[in-house]
């Protein structure tokens, strides 16, 4: 396996300025995956959270043009630091190196990337042992932490699902017909009352309120993007915090919110 760190000093929105690693690894037949890792200070980490973003996947880690982005935009990626002040460890996955366009439904539901999922969660066992790992998603990245977590048992301890992509465009399944049961692990829907995204209702995360534990957003600042991209609704714009506290206290078996006014 060949791993290579390059220290990235980034400002971030939530705290003082940071050094950060990304981490390359080999995984397919000459393919590699790479991540970017943040960390809590030393000694405080009590789980590690494999972050998915949504639209293609595509983080760009290796590109400077790639970084200077990474504070704007997807929810998770801009929110990192939020889990790590809650003694979260955030693994940002990128799309793999045979991706170079990013990633489609169809390769989210494969094999082949719950096998690169599967090495950056090894890697990551080896780094923080005896820590739980979760696989968390949002929007198109849901479906990344969905298929991963249900074919990784028993890999991982749970699986978070932010604004879920239930239903099926044009083009692409999201995971209209998924079946959620097939999850072996504890899992864990969040989504915003008002997402205006056409496919990723909060009804649809409602209707499962009576199997699954449902967190629903409520406020936040006015959309600064179209519904279904970050700066809205439908990324948590303004109710980052509070969504984050709350998925680290279910992660940690906390006492957390249901509802977040």
């Amino acid at each position: 396996m060949t791993r290579l760190l390059i220290a990235l000093a980034l400002f971030l929105p939530f705290s003082a300025p940071s050094a950060e690693d990304i981490v390359i690894l080999s995984t397919r037949g000459g393919v590699t995956q790479s991540y970017l890792l943040s960390s809590p200070a030393a000694g405080k980490a009590r789980a590690v959270a494999v972050l998915f973003p949504g639209r293609a996947g595509k983080v760009d880690l290796e590109r400077e043009t790639g970084r200077a982005l990474l504070d704007r935009g997807n929810f998770l990626v801009r929110s990192r630091r939020l889990f790590t002040g809650s003694g979260i460890v955030a693994a940002v996955m990128d799309a793999p190196s045979d991706q170079p366009r990013g990633m489609e439904d169809g390769f989210r539901l494969g094999d082949a990337h719950a096998e690169d999922t599967g090495r950056v969660v090894a890697d990551l066992k080896t780094r923080y042992p005896g820590l739980p790992v979760f696989l968390v998603g949002t929007s198109r990245g849901t479906i990344s932490a969905a298929s991963a977590g249900r074919r990784l048992r028993p890999g991982v301890d749970g699986v978070v699902l932010t604004a879920t992509l239930f239903l099926a465009s044009r083009r692409q399944q999201g995971l209209s017909g998924f079946d959620f049961s097939t999850i072996p692990v504890p899992l864990l829907f969040v989504h915003h009352v008002d997402d205006g995204c056409d496919y990723t209702p909060h009804s649809a995360a409602k209707r499962l309120a009576d199997r699954y534990p449902v967190v629903s957003v409520s406020g936040g600042l006015p959309p600064q993007s179209t519904p279904c991209e970050a700066m809205s609704a439908h990324g948590f714009l303004g109710r980052e915090a509070d969504t984050v506290d709350a998925i680290a206290k279910w992660m940690l078996k906390q006492p957390y919110p249901l509802e977040i006014n």
